[in-house]
C-alpha cells in the first residue's frame, strides 16, 4: 500500500466521495444480505404452516429493500465515478507539469511513447482500481463479514464449518497476487516500448520508406509484440491455476453445506427454511470470492501503473530556479560572460568534458560565431547560457550576476533559440510565428515573417497565415521550416538570439537577406551563430573555433582565414575557389589553445 500512499495527494481532497462510494456500497450489500432472510420467513412461517396473509406484506417489504438498495448503489457509482476522474485530472495535471520542469538532462533518455504510456494507460489504471476497485475489494471484506454473522444467527454451528472455506481461499488469493504482480509490472514495461516502437516509426516513416526497412522495423515491432504476447499467456497460466482452485473450494463448501444441514433438517435439528437461508447466504458470500482474483488482478495492475507513475512525479529536477533569484538591474547592460567553465553532461562521467575551461566575453549588440565539427561543444556552450544544464565548475553571468541565481523564466524569456531541426507545431502558421507572443498583431507577425524571407511563400499557401501545418512541419520543406522558426524568434526581439545552424537548409541568397535582416533587428542585442558554414558567421564580431571542447582558435574572419589552423583548413574545404583570401599569418591575429 506505499504506492497508493505516495499517490493519497491526489484521492485524498476527494476523499468525501470515497466515503460515499465505500459506504454506499457497504450498505447495498448489508441490504442484500436481508434476502436470504425474507426467504426464511417465506418458508418456515408462512408456506410450512400454510399461512399465506404475510405473504403481500413480505413481498412488498423486499420491493422496498430493492428499490433502497437500488439507492445506495447509485451513490456508490456516483462517488465513484467522480473520485476516480478527478483523481485522473489531478494526476495528468501534476504529470504534465512535472514534464515541463524536468531538465534536459532527462528527455536526453526518455522515450516519447514510454512517457504517453505512463500518462494514459497508466493513469487510467490507477483511475479504475480507486474510483471502483477499492470500494469492490472492501465490499467483499464485508460481504465476507456481514454473511458469516447473519450465518451465526441463523445456525451457528453450520456457520463455524463453512468458517474453514475463508483461509484456503485468502491463502490462493495472496499466492496468486505474489505471481502476478511482477508479470504485470513487466507488461506496462512492455507496453510502453511497444508504444515507443510505433510512435518513432510513424514519426519516422519517410525514413523507414526510403532504406526500405519497413521488414526491420516490423521484426523489432514482433520482437516487442511477442513479449508482450508471452506476458500475458504467463498471467492466463495463473488465471488457469487459480480459478479451478477457488471453483473446487466454493462448490465443495455448497456441497458440505446441503449434505449437513440436510442431515440435520431431516433430524429435527434445523429448520428447512434455515437451510436455504443459509445456502443463500453463502452463495452470496462466494460469488464475491470468485470475482477475488479479478480484484486482486485490478489492484495489482493500478499498483504497477502506481509505481511507474510515482517514479515520474519523484524525479529529481536538475535545473532548478533559486528559491530566492536575484532581481535583474533596473538598467540592463546584458554584458555575457563565461568564466573558466568547463561541462561533462549528466550520465556522462567516464567520457570526456563536453567543453574545458572555457572564456568568453559577449558585448551587448555584438554577434559571437561558433565553428566546430560534431561533438566540439558549439551547441553546449549556448545550452549552457539558457541552464539547459548546469555548468559542472565555472560561472556564467549576466550584467554580473550568476545565472544560476536568476529566475530562470525571466533568463528564459530574455533569450530566443533556433534549432537546426525546427519544430513546428500542428496548428496553422500563424500561431506557430506568435507561439512566443501570443499578443502579436497580425502586421507584426508580418513583418517577422519579411525578416526571415517566410512571408513570400506563405502567402502562396491556399490559407496563407491560416494554412494548417502539418505534425513538426509535414508538408513543408526544411527551409521554410527554418524560416518559420526564425521569424518566431525576430517576433519576439530577445535579447539574445542564438541560431544553432538554423540556416543549414536555406540557399545562399536566402540565407544573404535573412542575415542583413538579422542586423536590423538586433541592432544592439547579442546573436550567437552556431554553424558549419563559414558564409554564415564570416561577418561576426568574434569567431571561436571549437575542438573536442577546447576553443583553438579565435578571431575576426580576416585574421583567423591567414592562420595556419583548422579554420583556414575548414575555409579552403568550403571555398576552394576563392584562393585570394588565404595568406600569410597575420599580425593581428591571435591563435589561442584550451
Amino acid at each position: 500500500m506505499d504506492i497508493f500512499r505516495g499517490l493519497k495527494q491526489f484521492f485524498w481532497p476527494d476523499k468525501g466521495f470515497l466515503t460515499g462510494s465505500v459506504l454506499g456500497l457497504a450498505v447495498a450489500t448489508a441490504i442484500g444480505l436481508v434476502y436470504p432472510l425474507l426467504l426464511r420467513t417465506l418458508i418456515d412461517d408462512m408456506i410450512t404452516p400454510r399461512e399465506f396473509d404475510g405473504i403481500m406484506g413480505l413481498a412488498l417489504l423486499a420491493v422496498a429493500l430493492i428499490v433502497v438498495k437500488a439507492g445506495f448503489q447509485y451513490v456508490h457509482g456516483f462517488c465513484g465515478g467522480r473520485l476516480g476522474n478527478r483523481l485522473a485530472y489531478r494526476m495528468r495535471n501534476a504529470s504534465y507539469d512535472k514534464l515541463q520542469k524536468l531538465s534536459f538532462s532527462f528527455y536526453d533518455q526518455a522515450r516519447t511513447g514510454d512517457l504517453m504510456s505512463r500518462l494514459t494507460a497508466d493513469i487510467e489504471g490507477i483511475r479504475n482500481f480507486v474510483g471502483f476497485g477499492f470500494a469492490q475489494l472492501l465490499n467483499t471484506m464485508f460481504l465476507v463479514l456481514f454473511g458469516y454473522g447473519m450465518m451465526f444467527y441463523v445456525d451457528w454451528p453450520m456457520a463455524l464449518m463453512m468458517l474453514g472455506i475463508i483461509p484456503i481461499i485468502g491463502y490462493t488469493a495472496i499466492r496468486f497476487e505474489l505471481q502476478i504482480h511482477p508479470i504485470f509490472r513487466t507488461i506496462r514495461i512492455a507496453i510502453s516500448k511497444l508504444t515507443t516502437s510505433v510512435q518513432e516509426n510513424i514519426m519516422g516513416v519517410r525514413t523507414v520508406k526510403s532504406y526500405d526497412s519497413a521488414s526491420y522495423e516490423y521484426g523489432k515491432f514482433d520482437e516487442g509484440n511477442t513479449q508482450y504476447k508471452e506476458n500475458n499467456l504467463s498471467i492466463a497460466g495463473v488465471w488457469a491455476t487459480y480459478f479451478p482452485i477457488i471453483e473446487f473450494v466454493a462448490s465443495f463448501s455448497v456441497a458440505l453445506l446441503l449434505l449437513v444441514g440436510g442431515w440435520r433438517v431431516i433430524a429435527g435439528h434445523m429448520q428447512l427454511g434455515d437451510l436455504v437461508a443459509l445456502n443463500a447466504m453463502l452463495g452470496m458470500i462466494v460469488a464475491p470470492l470468485w470475482t477475488l482474483g479479478f480484484q486482486i488482478n485490478n489492484y495489482t495492475m493500478s499498483k504497477a501503473a502506481g509505481e511507474r507513475l510515482l517514479e515520474l512525479l519523484n524525479r529529481h529536477v536538475d535545473v532548478q530556479a533559486p528559491a530566492h533569484p536575484i532581481l535583474p538591474k533596473a538598467e540592463r547592460a546584458g554584458v555575457i560572460r563565461y568564466h573558466d567553465v568547463t561541462f561533462r553532461y549528466p550520465n556522462h562521467e567516464h567520457q570526456p568534458s563536453a567543453l574545458v575551461n572555457f572564456d568568453l566575453t559577449a558585448a551587448p549588440g555584438s554577434v559571437i560565431g561558433l565553428l566546430g565539427g560534431t561533438g566540439s561543444g558549439k551547441s553546449t556552450v549556448v545550452q549552457l547560457l539558457l541552464r539547459a544544464y548546469d555548468v559542472t565548475s565555472g560561472a556564467i553571468t549576466l550584467d554580473g550576476a550568476d545565472i544560476r541565481q536568476l529566475d530562470l523564466s525571466e533568463l528564459r524569456r530574455r533569450t530566443a533559440i533556433v534549432f537546426q531541426e525546427s519544430f513546428l507545431f500542428s496548428t496553422t502558421i500563424r500561431e506557430n510565428i506568435s507561439y512566443g507572443r501570443a499578443d502579436a498583431t497580425q502586421e507584426e507577425i508580418e513583418q517577422a515573417a519579411k525578416l526571415a524571407d517566410a512571408h513570400g511563400f506563405i502567402m502562396e499557401l491556399p490559407g496563407g497565415y491560416d494554412t494548417i501545418v502539418g505534425e513538426r512541419g509535414m508538408g513543408l520543406s526544411g527551409g521554410q521550416k527554418q524560416r518559420i522558426a526564425l521569424a518566431r524568434a525576430f517576433l519576439i526581439r530577445p535579447e539574445v538570439l542564438v541560431l544553432d545552424d538554423s540556416t543549414s537548409a536555406l540557399d545562399m541568397e536566402t540565407e544573404h537577406r535573412i542575415q542583413l535582416a538579422l542586423r536590423q533587428v538586433m541592432k544592439g542585442r547579442t546573436v550567437f551563430i552556431i554553424a558549419h558554414r563559414i558564409s554564415s558567421l564570416r561577418h561576426a564580431d568574434e569567431i571561436i573555433v571549437l575542438d573536442k571542447g577546447h576553443a583553438v582558435q579565435r578571431g575576426r574572419h580576416e585574421e583567423l582565414v591567414r592562420l595556419p589552423g583548422l579554420y583556414r583548413e575548414t575555409y579552403r574545404t568550403q571555398f576552394a575557389d576563392r584562393p585570394d583570401e588565404l595568406g600569410e599569418e597575420s599580425a593581428s591575429g591571435r591563435k589561442v589553445s584550451g
